[in-house]
């Protein structure tokens, strides 16, 4: 596990809002991953398929991935995106079902995987986890709801900016400035994948970064989206619709 992710922790268990392996204290970690083994995979490549039976979950080290589901007629949404320290393809293993979603890496991507039978051990031994494990589903369906409701009372540039401080604030501690301080937004996402998490077309994602980048708050170029102004975004997504 590299020593970023082991010193990220500032008080015990984590913060609100931290990642899964931040919440673990040491001797939890050192268990962890002594029943799991290390994968890379390269952009592109899924770390698990929707509609798969469940054997495995994984603790991404180091990279970015997205969370997608297929709708009927075969377009790909977009419903999360996932990054160090997250637990992904976790709840249909504890569910006992088949995925509902299919991972796959943004980009270069190093992980710790974990069997099934191995997990379930791990957490018997470790009581104290399945808490940690209900608060991860627990902040997921908060952020599922804070989604729907940016859904229902914004639009345009404002629905991208609560989705952009967000990332935001993920990215500010794993992904180094950029030259002018600002923040650079981890996961490499398309204007397609942007717009199929924010419900929106591509053009709407289009007009709505030209309104962000004429206002100061964001510079953009392939695949790169950089933060000038943190403060001045969140200010911009609280606006009213």
């Amino acid at each position: 596990m590299s020593e970023h992710l082991l010193t990220r922790r500032t008080t015990p268990h984590g913060g609100p809002g931290a990642a899964f392996w931040d919440t673990l204290d040491d001797a939890e970690r050192a268990a962890l991953r002594g029943v799991s083994r290390p994968r890379r995979y390269q952009p592109k490549m899924p770390l698990c398929y929707q509609g798969d039976d469940s054997d495995h979950l994984i603790v991404i080290e180091s990279g970015w991935a997205k969370v997608t589901s297929s709708s009927e007629d075969g377009r790909e949404v977009v419903l999360a995106v996932r990054g160090p320290g997250d637990l992904v393809c976790e709840s249909a293993v504890l569910g006992r079902r088949e995925r509902s979603a299919t991972v796959t890496a943004l980009g270069p991507l190093r992980a710790l995987v974990v069997p099934a039978s191995r997990f379930t051990g791990f957490l018997d031994a470790h009581p104290g986890v399945w808490l940690l494990v209900s608060g991860t589903f627990v902040g997921r369906l908060d952020d599922a709801d804070r989604r729907l409701q940016a859904h229902v009372s914004a639009q345009g540039a404002r629905r991208l900016a609560i989705l952009l401080s967000d990332l935001a604030d993920r990215s500010a501690g794993q992904v180094p400035p950029d030259a002018s301080g600002g923040v650079v937004i981890g996961p490499p996402l398309s204007q397609e994948e942007l717009g199929s998490w924010m419900d929106s077309s591509r053009e709407t994602v289009a007009r709505a970064l030209g309104t962000l980048r004429g206002e100061g708050l964001v510079r953009t170029g392939r695949r790169k989206i950089v933060v000038v102004d943190p403060a001045g975004l969140r200010e911009f997504a609280r606006r009213s619709a």
